[in-house]
């Protein structure tokens, strides 16, 4: 019987992650802005999480979600920059395929929960506006434990089951991944065995986490942007645009960038671009959440006010 071809090959125990240049001065340039980037993304969304639990009239559910959100999005990044970094400074671009599983494991997981967020916040958003009088008993605090819990279980489960199946598969040759960090689609096409069913799992998966929200998020605006529009005050106009502003803006950037990257055509010049969408998608959209969240909620520029302020008596 004959061999398949793949069997005549070596089987490779690690990738290359080229990045994006080859030159120090550039690399160096590079990791200067996505070193920033990185803590000012940590910094900031720790500072979120930090000002909801310390104060009380903050306790509600939509900064019940955004404090999951920041959580998030810290783990997002730290995810993907650190490594990136040791790349472009230290010129260490090889990564294991554990190492890489790993990494697009977590990846993955976070990028659906992020979509399922997102879908919860303004399922929130539309509860407040478009039937406030149900509020308090549709929004209490068990629903937006299930939500959340449900959302992060749910996505690390099923990112697990693609593991699995991209574990079984073998890379055989060649090794080099044209990408600043492990997605899907690289790792598939380095392959020398059978990719057909994993692909048919992550199409239903990404339906099922991206998609599906998509959806839901675009109904509940609809029927927000409706309900506003017949409000009679201009100051209650003012209030609700005002509420669901930041979170509107935070769902454009993350589906838009989103869309660029996954659905421009495999040619040499969209795989330049899939690199540099995926730079928004990674980076500057985790970065310009809490930038977004902080500037245009009254409610947190309060709640840092009151922090200053006692930790100014404190220091006295």
């Amino acid at each position: 019987m004959a061999r398949p071809p793949w069997e005549n090959q070596t089987v490779i125990v690690e990738f290359v992650l080229l990045g994006f240049s080859t030159t120090w001065q550039l690399n160096f340039a590079l990791s200067t802005t996505f070193l920033a980037a990185y803590i000012f993304t940590v910094t900031g969304n720790m500072l979120i999480v930090l000002l909801v639990v310390l104060n009380h009239h903050l306790h509600i559910p939509m900064y019940f979600f955004l404090v999951n959100l920041s959580f998030l999005e810290i783990g997002y990044t730290s995810n993907i920059v650190p490594k990136m970094l040791v790349g472009l400074l230290a010129g260490q671009k090889t990564i294991s395929v554990a190492g890489c599983l790993t990494q697009f494991y977590f990846f993955g997981s976070l990028a659906g929960i992020e979509c399922l967020l997102l879908a919860a916040m303004s399922y929130d958003r539309y509860l407040a506006i478009c039937r406030p009088l149900h509020y308090t008993v549709l929004m209490n605090g068990q629903v937006c434990i299930v939500l959340a819990a449900s959302s992060w279980l749910s996505c690390f489960l099923l990112s697990t089951l693609i593991i699995i199946f991209l574990s079984r598969l073998t890379f055989c040759g060649p090794n080099e991944i044209d990408h600043f960090f492990c997605d899907l689609t690289p790792l598939i096409q380095l392959s020398c065995t059978d990719t057909s069913l994993i692909e048919t799992i992550a199409f239903v998966n990404s339906f099922a986490v991206t998609l599906v929200p998509f959806f839901l998020i675009a109904a509940s605006y609809s029927c927000i942007l409706t309900t506003i529009l017949r409000t009679p005050s201009k100051a209650g106009r003012h209030k609700a645009f005002s509420t669901c502003s930041s979170h509107f803006t935070v769902v454009t950037m993350f589906y838009g960038t989103l869309i660029a990257t996954y659905m421009a055509p495999s040619t040499h010049l969209s795989r330049f671009l899939y690199k540099e969408f995926s730079l928004l998608y990674t980076i500057l959209t985790p970065m310009f959440n809490p930038i977004i969240y902080s500037l245009r909620n009254k409610d947190i520029h309060e709640a840092l006010k009151r922090y200053l302020s006692r930790k100014t008596v404190l220091l006295q």
